[in-house]
């Protein structure tokens, strides 16, 4: 059982757990440095979370929770399930891009038992399911692959930005703009190859 976060302390623990993970990993974060930031003890810390693997789910979980918030917030709910898609892909994006700490922690998320990705990964689904019922969406793809490629797209870049920007001479030159043209060419190769002809 989780405290709820309305609690300040439990707050700040999970924010401080959430930077060190993403700083250091799994493995290399410290429970007393995260008792350190949140301004607390580790006594405190293990009667909110058990574990450090308590405290690494509960971070997770908050993030999605955020990620989830921010996404029912900008992508609009009407349209035509392509545009939905659409919509839905550019604020996950989005979202990730401004809170790099969240795309860290989803790189070291399959050391959990959560399922971070799984809201974000249902919505995908139906939509492109619903495409496919509208006659939008091609018949031939599986909405359950096409969802899990789309993000993939994003959280790959996300994961290997510098990488990208360093061995690629044309999107290095314009590293400061990479994100946004990498955002629009994903979610235009997505919708593009998910439209029935």
């Amino acid at each position: 059982m989780h405290p709820k976060l309305s609690n300040d302390r439990a707050i700040r623990i999970v924010e401080a757990a959430r930077d060190e993970f993403a700083a250091r990993g799994f493995d290399g974060a410290r429970v007393e440095r995260i008792a350190r930031r949140a301004g607390t003890n580790k006594q405190l810390l293990f009667y909110y979370y058990h574990s450090k693997r308590g405290l690494f789910q509960a971070a997770l979980a908050r993030a999605t929770t955020e990620l989830e918030a921010h996404v029912a917030a900008t992508a609009v709910g009407h349209g035509p399930p392509l545009e939905r898609l659409r919509q839905a892909l550019q604020a996950q994006f989005d979202y990730l891009v401004s809170h790099p700490t969240y795309a860290a922690l989803l790189a070291q998320a399959g050391r959990s038992e959560a399922r971070p990705l799984s809201p974000a990964l249902n919505r995908l689904v139906a939509l492109v399911a619903e495409g496919q019922g509208r006659g939008h969406v091609r018949d031939d793809v599986d909405p359950h692959i096409a969802a899990a490629q789309a993000l993939v797209l994003m959280l790959a870049y996300l994961a290997l930005e510098p990488l990208v920007a360093t061995s690629a001479a044309a999107l290095g030159a314009d590293e400061p703009g990479l994100a946004a043209r990498w955002k629009d060419a994903a979610v235009r190769l997505v919708v593009e190859g998910l439209a029935a002809r």
